[in-house]
């Protein structure tokens, strides 16, 4: 995971764990992160094409927890955005 945040692990700079959200198009994973910095939040790896097919970009919230706005482009959700499976 560190790999493809781009942070190296380190407790202190990066502990290995990141919370997702789950985006339904590519567009709202730009708006995500677009807010997220006229938040005051740092974008860690800007959104951008991925190796399994999806599209996705990593931020550092302001108390330092990393997270990763992702779109996948094979799930599909219901009209209440519940992930059908």
């Amino acid at each position: 995971l560190a790999e493809d945040v781009t942070i190296a692990y380190q407790p202190t700079a990066f502990s290995g764990l990141t919370l997702a959200y789950n985006a339904k198009s590519e567009a709202e994973v730009d708006d995500v992160l677009a807010h997220v910095a006229r938040l005051g939040g740092t974008i860690i790896k800007p959104a951008q094409k991925v190796y399994w097919g999806g599209y996705s970009g990593y931020f550092k919230d302001l108390d330092g927890h990393v997270f990763e706005v992702a779109y996948n482009p094979f799930w599909e959700f219901d009209a209440q955005d519940n992930l059908l499976v």
